[in-house]
Parts: structure tokens; sequence; C-alpha cells
């Protein structure tokens, strides 16, 4: 860095170190605590994705075998109107200065809660369980969806944070450092030339202090 190597530069550049030594840690406080909460939701993604991907593979054995025991119209004519309707409502939380989601699925349903929108009797029974394992993931799947753009925007933070803490650790911090040093060194140089200069000027004057007196004592013989 190239600064003025003054004793008010140098106080102002330890200020700014020491500035940059609490946000080091403010900020490497912060990227730990975003690895726990990043941890914790992985942690409950990994569980949550296991259950609803068993839940899916019944629910595609299931259709598997309606689809075998049924003709193709009949399954289209079966399942071309939906009977529920639903809404997606988006809420946000604060995790750590971090933005993310909140889903919440609400179903408006007609008439019955069931999720049949055809006539039971010329359809299969492994359909009606298709259906019913589908409606009963919904939730899950909102959960799921939530718990991975949190853990995608996590990381994002985590990646964001990392580079700062890595800047100022390995360049700012020691750039600081270097210019103190720097500055201190000058600073010492240039009084140990100040100091040379006033015993060189104190010589002078004793030397010529010594020249007077023996002037005046020859003048006196």
């Amino acid at each position: 860095m190239r600064v003025n190597p003054t004793r008010m530069e140098m106080k102002r550049i330890q200020t700014r170190y020491q500035t940059a030594r609490k946000g080091h840690k403010l900020l490497k406080d912060k990227r730990d605590e975003l690895m726990k909460q990043f941890l914790d939701v992985v942690r409950e993604d990994k569980l949550l994705r296991e259950k609803v991907e068993a839940a899916l593979t019944e629910v595609y054995r299931s259709f598997t075998v309606a689809s075998a025991v049924s003709s193709p119209k009949m399954l289209q004519e079966a399942l071309i109107c939906p009977k529920k309707e639903g809404q997606l409502a988006v809420d946000y939380k604060n995790i750590m200065s971090v933005t993310v989601p909140e889903f919440h699925l609400r179903v408006l349903a007609e008439g019955n809660s069931d999720s049949y929108n055809y006539g039971l009797a010329f359809t299969s029974g492994e359909l009606d369980s298709s259906l019913r394992e589908l409606s009963g993931i919904m939730e899950d799947l909102m959960r799921m969806a939530e718990l991975e753009k949190t853990a995608q925007l996590l990381a994002e933070e985590i990646e964001r944070t990392r580079r700062r803490v890595n800047a100022l650790e390995y360049i700012l911090m020691p750039q600081y450092l270097e210019t103190i040093k720097s500055i201190k060194m000058k600073l010492d140089e240039n009084e140990r030339g100040n100091t040379t200069r006033l015993m060189k000027v104190k010589d002078m004057m004793v030397k010529a202090q010594l020249m007077q007196k023996k002037d005046e004592d020859t003048e006196e013989e």
C-alpha cells in the first residue's frame, strides 16, 4: 500500500487493521453458524427425500398396475379433470441475514375431501391407491422444495462469506500489517537520521566552543 510514512497515517492504518480483525472474527462466526444451519437443513432434507422417494415408488407401482389393467383412453378420461385446486402461499424468514422461503399449500376441494375425480365403477383399485398415496405426500413435497431452496441459498451465502473471510485473512490484513511495518521502519530510519544529525551538530558546537576557548587563551598569552 502506497501511503505517506507518517505517524498519523500509521495510526489510521492500525485502526483499519483492528476493524478488519473484528470483521474477520464476525464473518468467521457467521460462516460457522451458516454451516451449522446448512447441515441441519441437509440432514432433514435427506431424511425427507428418502421418505418421499419411497412413497413415489409405491405411487409409480400402483399406477403401473392400473395402466396394465385399464385402457389408456379410460385413464385419460378418468384423470382429465382435476377435482382439487390448490393455492401455494410463500412466506419468508431470515436465517443469519439470508432470506429463505416457506411454502404453504392450501387445497381447495369441491365437495368431498377425497382425491377421486372419476366414478369408481370402471376404474381399478390400483388407480385409487396411486392417487391416494400421491395426495398424501403433497405436504412432504412442499417441505422438501422449501428445504432444498433454503439449502441452495445458504450454500451461496456460505460461499460469499468464505470469500470475504479469505480476502480479509490472506489479502487485506497482511497488507495492513506490511504497511504498518514499512511505516515503522521508515519512521525509525528518520529518527536515527535525526539523532545522527543532532549528534553531529552537537559535536560541531563543542568543537566550536573549544576553538573559541583556545583562541581566547592564545590572546591572553
